[in-house]
């Protein structure tokens, strides 16, 4: 695939992201010298999901819990991050933004991108002593149930930056020439030294370095097209090396903490979801039965489209999943009706956007971790929110769909109804198995996603087709590397959240905002513009580690319930992430429909602001969030 001008994915970045941040295996491969690490993390995942559901099984069925299970399957997580964030280096599949690197003349592309690589090799490098050092402190503490040093686990640090670092030198070496390289290194090392030099006189100016370093600096790396994760932790290792006197080594700490917590195990496992959804067809079955259901009446199949991203983002946690597994069985049945590509890309985008807050949602869980919210009742809410948003694009896909061709249009025999439902029934079991095992407690997230992988595979071998062992070894490698990206991402900007909390800039805030106007409504008016604009820019996770900490406190003061604000984020961040010019999930869209973003960007602001105005009854009303908790 190819990226045009306006993308702002890479062309090496875009199969990543195709792949899920969230489900679709992309068509790239790892160096053939990095095959046993990907055996590696394949085989771990492999057995997280195994111990995990014994656990499951253990404790529900014979009421035996095995208390070393959680160690061993933390201490397998860590390594899947670390050896899928290399293995995402070697593929270069972890998200950046190319948007402003693409107007550059190609001469200074190439500087720009040789800059990127070697910014990362940069921190790697540094980073890569204090990792060590870390993991050797770990060796004195002793782990709980299976007493066994923690280095065993926090080995996984020095490992994965030490590989990825040499993969990040190999690729500079191989993909750019002398002239870049040497115009590379002597802008780095300018900037160093001058930031050396100027170090004594920033100290002094205290939380004015937060919007030179974590801002200017970040936003400069972005532009340049360093890999997001390594913004961050770019950004944060200047602000505490040049500006405070706290160790490198407490960063590492923070980026563990970050990638590691128990509750983002669920992450790869439901992204190995999305894949499997994708690869049996599950997805397909469910839109073939609503397709049967309403296609007869007018607005039928954009009612269809909105349902189904609504109940198959149920079983994947995955925009692109759902996108990617919705728009080729509804677009040529669409068009045949008179739709246009562009309103049609403009209905998917928005839809995807819509169903963010159906469980499983990725996202709503590592906002329950970052945040401290329960994962139960963001699982409960967001459905309710999900209807909210669905009305609101059904409403305007009635309006738009006025002057639809119905000829030759006829109601499905009811025969075929039942047929389809037969097929769709095991696939449509799956969403609300997932909600109802999480809000009613019966299970937690991470619980929840490995008993619907084994469900999905079972039903998937059984009543699917099955998938191949090459296929799945497939899946198993792709999610690992997606895995690590993603984790990798959560790290840095946790370390980055943890710098910016540090400096007291989050009791500042608090201040600053409790004495604004017109009290929480304001600061909901603030929160929507913050999260719409991190959307567009950094993607929906990173976002929500690095301001989730801050903005939450901040709610909690103005007497904002948890799970309402978690809701206004979530959907503020979904709405910039399908907003042109800049938006990632919009030009996402664009590429599945294959439609130019020039032509769908034109179609898609009335959507856009019909999210708008569900967005703002959600944020105005709190029953919509709270009502069924």
């Amino acid at each position: 695939m190819t990226a045009t001008a306006n993308s702002t994915i890479d062309p090496m970045d875009e199969a990543a992201i195709l792949a899920g941040l969230e489900g679709i295996a992309p068509q790239q491969t790892g160096s053939r010298w990095m095959r046993p690490i990907e055996a590696v993390a394949a085989a771990l995942l492999v057995a997280i999901i195994a111990l995990l559901l014994t656990g499951v099984i253990s404790r529900y069925v014979f009421s035996l819990p095995i208390v070393w299970i959680d160690e061993v399957a933390s201490i397998s997580f860590l390594w899947l991050a670390m050896l899928g964030s290399a293995m995402a280096v070697d593929r270069s599949e972890h998200l950046r933004l190319t948007l402003f690197v693409g107007m550059l003349p190609s001469r200074v592309q190439g500087v720009a991108n040789t800059l990127a690589m070697l910014l990362m090799a940069v921190f790697l490098g540094v980073m890569l002593r204090p990792a060590y050092e870390y993991a050797m402190e770990e060796a004195f503490i002793t782990s709980a149930a299976l007493n066994i040093p923690m280095s065993y686990r926090a080995t996984a640090l020095p490992v994965g930056i030490a590989l990825m670092l040499v993969l990040a030198v190999v690729n500079v070496i191989k993909g750019s020439n002398f002239r870049q390289i040497a115009i590379s290194v002597v802008a780095t090392a300018v900037v160093v030294a001058l930031l050396w030099f100027v170090g004594p006189s920033l100290k002094t100016i205290g939380n004015w370095n937060i919007p030179i370093f974590l801002v200017g600096f970040v936003a400069l790396f972005l532009v340049l097209g360093v890999p997001i994760a390594f913004c961050f932790g770019l950004g944060t290792l200047a602000f505490l090396t040049f500006t405070t006197s706290v160790p490198v080594f407490v960063m590492i700490g923070r980026m563990d903490e970050g990638m590691s917590s128990i509750i983002l195990l669920s992450v790869p496992i439901f992204v190995l979801l999305g894949c499997v959804l994708d690869a049996t067809g599950m997805g397909k079955a469910i839109v073939e039965f609503l397709a049967s259901l309403l296609g007869h009446v007018r607005a039928g199949m954009s009612y269809v489209l909105l349902g189904s991203l609504f109940l198959v983002s149920g079983i994947s946690g995955s925009k692109v999943s759902d996108m990617a597994t919705v728009a080729p069985a509804l677009f040529p049945e669409m068009k045949r009706r008179g739709h246009k590509p562009p309103e049609m890309i403009a209905l998917l985008a928005t839809g995807a956007a819509m169903a963010e807050t159906v469980p499983p949602s990725i996202v709503l869980i590592v906002l329950g971790s970052a945040a401290g919210v329960s994962i139960a009742g963001l699982f409960t809410s967001g459905f309710a929110i999900a209807m909210v948003l669905l009305l609101v694009l059904a409403v305007l896909a009635r309006w738009k769909s006025r002057h639809e061709s119905m000829a030759g249009v006829r109601r499905a025999p009811l025969s075929l109804i039942k047929k389809a439902f037969l097929v769709a029934a095991p696939a449509l079991v799956l969403p609300f198995l997932i909600r109802t095992a999480v809000g009613e407690g019966i299970a937690t997230a991470t619980e929840v996603s490995t008993i619907a992988v084994l469900y999905a595979m079972i039903i998937g071998v059984i009543l699917y087709g099955g998938i191949s062992r090459e296929r799945l070894y497939g899946m198993l490698v792709e999610t690992a590397a997606l895995s690590g990206a993603i984790l990798m991402i959560l790290g840095a900007a946790s370390a980055m959240a943890w710098a910016l909390t540090q400096t007291g800039f989050a009791s500042q805030l608090v201040a600053a905002v409790q004495d604004l106007p017109g009290g929480w409504l304001t600061f909901m008016g603030v929160t929507i513009l913050i999260f719409m604009v991190l959307g567009c820019v950094l993607e929906g996770l990173p976002a929500i580690v690095l301001m989730a900490p801050i903005m939450f406190p901040v709610a909690r003061s103005l007497g904002i319930n948890d799970i309402h604000y978690s809701m206004v984020v979530v959907t503020a961040m979904n709405i910039g992430l399908m907003a042109p010019p800049i938006g990632i999930g919009f030009y996402i869209a664009c590429k599945i429909g294959n439609v130019s973003p020039d032509e769908a960007m034109k179609a898609i602001w009335p959507y856009i602001g019909a999210l708008m105005i569900g967005l703002l009854v959600i944020a105005a009303v709190p029953f919509f969030s709270t009502v069924f908790l």
